[in-house]
Order: structure tokens, then C-alpha cells, then sequence
């Protein structure tokens, strides 16, 4: 019989009778000693197994503009819709900039124009990239058209062709930009869902309406900002709205995500963005509420509430990037679900398989 140093190291076979004793009374199966134990994960020299994304702070940028454009754009409606002329101005004048501005940044984040050109050569339904690029340019070009049918207003002669011509496309443009100001706010986020990186991936249904939530109190904070208090009554309720939808979103997302994968979002810089942001949104909102018809007040809440838009967008994208580095908040959770798959009697397929 031949040997190896490494027998030593194997566990003591019990004998033949005590096999026959224990299959007999129910125990182990004659196979249980060869199998593995469960261990702690480590993996591959440490490295990460989900691959963390190359965006860097031009996408939260982005993701910000794209939704303080969003928000401002149905700003800009409501005050068309209530004969607010303050409102209705600086909410188109402020949807187009921010959706400019916004486009610079994801064109810089691409390297080059030509790219951000060519994902305009189809359509891809199950593609949120390729559906954003379409909702981005529709938005642009519809805020566009308001804001200068806007600009005319002042510039040109009431009596004029072109004067004409632009009070015929404004309630096309008007509507346009609502129609796509939605879409503009949640698309981010199914953009950042749809990716592997495990916070963002795990908080596919509740981070649409943080992002709607976050993008309609940035706009109704910039509104507060820059138009008169005597005319902000809808940025006010906005506001709060806004901020309410934000929070309770966010609080059914950590909720949802669980111990472990929360824990990136509310650890290091993610963990500090996002504590600010509850805070600043909170007391924007507040005080939006209580004190906006006072202009200095009106003001604050307002920067109050942009600035906690920015922190919920640039903090949720570094608790993903961070999630994605450790391969902890990849492993754990697949091993939960598959120990719920097997407490629930599913062991007979590819995924889950008996003990």
C-alpha cells in the first residue's frame, strides 16, 4: 500500500461497523466525509471580482445636471401653467443650461464628441445608454426651442414673423420638455442599476425615485434661489415634495439592500456625502416650508437643497465604486440568497444544489 506525506493530515475514516451502525440510526451518508466544509471567503489574491466602473466625477456630474435640468424644466411649465413670468423664465433658462452643461461633462467623460455621435446611430431598447443618449437629446431640444421662444419674448417685436412663429411652437416646447423631463431624472439610475456593481445593482427599484425625488428638490431649490419669493408658491410645494419622496426612498433602499450592502453607503466619503445630503435636504425642505416666503430664507433652503441633490448623487456613486472594490459585497450576498433558495426547497437546479 502505497503512501503520501499528506495523509497524515486526513481526518480518521471510522470503521465499517460504525459506518453500518450510523446509516442504520439515520446518520450521515457514506459520502459526508468527503465533502468540503464551508470556508471563509478570500478571494483571488485579494483582488475584486466585480470590476469597478471607469466612470469617474464627470458621471455624478452629470447625473446631477441632468436632473436638476429635469426638475427645472417642469418648473418652468408650472410657471407657464400659473402665470408666474419669474418662474416660468428662469425654469427654462435653467433647464437648458443645465443640460448643456451636463452634455459637456458626459462628452468629456466619453474622450471625445464622436462617440457621444455615434450612440446616436440606433436605438437599443434594452440598452438604458442608448435610450438615455435619445431622451437626453429630446429633452435638449424641446428645452432648447422653450427657452428660446423665452428669449423672444423680450427681444422681439410683438407683431414680428419670427416673434410669431416662436409664440406657435411654446406650448409644443413647453410640453415636449415635460414629456421628456421624467425620463431624463430616472434613466440615470437604471444606468447605474443595470451595471454589476453590487450596491448599485441590488438597489434597482428604490434608486429611480431617489434620483426623481433628488432632481425635483434641486429644482425647486434653484427656483427659490433665483426668483421672488411672491412668486415660488409651486417651487415651495415642490420642494418638499421633492425632498419627501428623496428621503423615504432613500430609507427603503438601505433597508432593502440589508447589513452588508449598506454598509458602503453609509461608511467613509460615500457614508459622510450621504449623512450631509439627509441633512441639508431636510432643512432645505423645512424651512423651504415654513420660512419661503421670506427671500433670505428662500434662498438658503434653496442652496441648502441643491447642495444635498449633489451629495445624494456623488454619494451613491462612491459607495458603488466602493462596493465594487470589495469582493465581500459580491460573495455574501449570493451565498444569502442561496442559502433562501435552499431553506425554500429549491435544490434541484443549476443554481442551488443539495448539501
Amino acid at each position: 500500500m502505497t503512501t503520501n506525506p499528506l495523509d497524515a493530515d486526513r481526518p480518521p475514516e471510522p470503521s465499517r461497523a460504525e459506518r453500518r451502525a450510523e446509516r442504520a440510526a439515520g446518520g450521515r451518508r457514506r459520502d459526508d466525509a468527503m465533502m468540503v466544509p464551508d470556508v471563509a471567503f478570500d478571494s483571488y489574491y485579494g483582488r475584486s471580482v466585480v470590476k469597478p466602473s471607469p466612470w469617474e466625477a464627470d458621471i455624478p456630474a452629470y447625473i446631477f445636471l441632468g436632473g436638476l435640468a429635469a426638475g427645472s424644466a417642469l418648473v418652468g411649465a408650472g410657471g407657464a401653467a400659473r402665470g408666474l413670468p419669474a418662474l416660468r423664465r428662469n425654469g427654462r433658462y435653467a433647464a437648458l443650461a443645465a443640460v448643456a452643461v451636463g452634455g459637456v461633462a458626459l462628452v468629456r467623460d466619453l474622450g471625445k464628441p464622436s462617440r457621444a455621435l455615434n450612440m446616436m446611430r440606433t436605438v437599443k431598447l434594452t440598452s438604458p445608454m442608448s435610450l438615455g443618449s435619445w431622451i437626453l437629446t429630446g429633452f435638449g431640444t424641446f428645452a432648447g426651442l422653450a427657452a428660446t421662444a423665452e428669449a423672444g419674448r423680450g427681444l422681439l417685436a410683438e407683431g414680428s414673423r419670427l416673434a410669431r412663429v416662436l409664440r406657435a411652437v411654446e406650448p409644443a416646447a413647453n410640453a415636449g420638455s415635460v414629456v421628456f423631463a421624467p425620463p431624463l431624472a430616472a434613466y440615470t439610475a437604471v444606468l447605474l442599476a443595470d451595471t454589476a456593481t453590487p450596491t448599485w445593482h441590488e438597489s434597482h427599484r428604490e434608486l429611480p425615485f431617489v434620483f426623481v425625488g433628488s432632481a425635483s428638490a434641486a429644482a425647486a431649490g434653484l427656483a427659490l434661489v433665483t426668483a421672488p419669493s411672491s412668486q415660488t408658491g409651486p417651487a415651495r410645494r415642490m420642494a418638499v415634495a421633492g425632498a419627501a419622496i428623496e428621503l423615504a426612498a432613500m430609507e427603503r433602499l438601505e433597508r432593502t439592500l440589508g447589513e452588508t450592502l449598506s454598509e458602503p453607503l453609509k461608511a467613509g466619503r460615500a457614508g459622510r456625502l450621504l449623512k450631509a445630503s439627509r441633512v441639508l435636504t431636510m432643512a432645505g425642505a423645512a424651512t423651504a416650508a415654513v420660512l419661503g416666503g421670506n427671500r433670505a430664507a428662500a434662498a438658503l433652503s434653496g442652496l441648502a437643497l441643491m447642495a444635498g441633490s449633489a451629495c445624494t448623487r456623488f454619494g451613491i456613486f462612491e459607495a458603488g465604486q466602493e462596493s465594487a472594490k470589495d469582493p465581500r459585497y459580491t460573495v455574501e450576498p449570493q451565498r444569502a440568497r442561496l442559502e433562501q433558495r435552499r431553506a425554500h426547497g429549491v435544490v434541484d437546479d443549476s443554481i442551488t444544489t443539495g448539501r
